[in-house]
């Protein structure tokens, strides 16, 4: 895996107002972003931000190039644009053109978690999405801001059938990983937190009279 790239480095050093700014290699760069929202990608050590009403309105005075992705040969044209020498050296505008690409990348992804369906994420049939809803977890967004275990001990409460395969589930639908993907340490670790759940279970069903 890649590490230490410099204008990563340098990238994360002068936007670190908007946030921690996490990287992570992608499509052989890396994205850029705050709280999982991608806000900009770095691409053969050029940063180029993500679209936004103030950055195309910066565009309209000084044109950006915008950034171009080969997919199977082809040329694909993204709604990124390359930050340029004068524009690094505007730390201001730098950092208010960045903030304007994440508040955009936020809405985006906001109205899509209101479109997207339960079952649509990884590993959720209509069948799971209809037990949740019985449960009162009916949108995507209150599934990612509940997590997996606390949906799971909703899931248990009324099925005492569910096991550990739908933990793993939910945590790969929230993650956006296929179960059987999910990192060895995260399904070490639920596994883990499953077996003792079973086991405070089964102590409180013993002291029941």
């Amino acid at each position: 895996m890649k590490k230490n790239n410099s204008v990563v480095e340098q990238s994360k050093a002068q936007l670190a107002a908007l946030g921690k700014i996490e990287s992570r290699t992608q499509f052989g760069g890396y994205a850029l972003a705050v709280e999982k929202v991608v806000f900009a990608y770095i691409n053969e050590d050029a940063l180029y931000l993500r679209a936004s009403e103030a950055l195309q309105h910066y565009a309209a005075q000084r044109p950006l190039e915008p950034l171009i992705y080969r997919k199977r040969g082809m040329p694909v044209t993204l709604s990124y644009y390359k930050v340029d020498k004068q524009l690094w050296q505007d730390a201001d505008q730098l950092l208010r053109l960045s903030a304007s690409s994440l508040s955009a990348a936020r809405a985006e992804a906001a109205n899509r978690l209101v479109l997207l369906r339960l079952k649509d994420l990884p590993n959720l049939s209509l069948r799971m999405e209809l037990m949740l809803h019985k449960v009162g977890i009916n949108s995507v967004r209150l599934l990612y801001e509940m997590g997996s275990r606390q949906s799971w001990l909703k899931l248990r409460a009324v099925n005492k059938d569910i096991g550990l395969k739908t933990l793993l589930a939910l945590e790969g639908a929230i993650s956006g990983h296929h179960q059987a993907a999910l990192p060895a340490a995260v399904r070490e670790e639920l596994s883990a937190w499953y077996q003792e759940t079973l086991r405070q279970h089964a102590a409180a069903e013993r002291l029941l009279p």
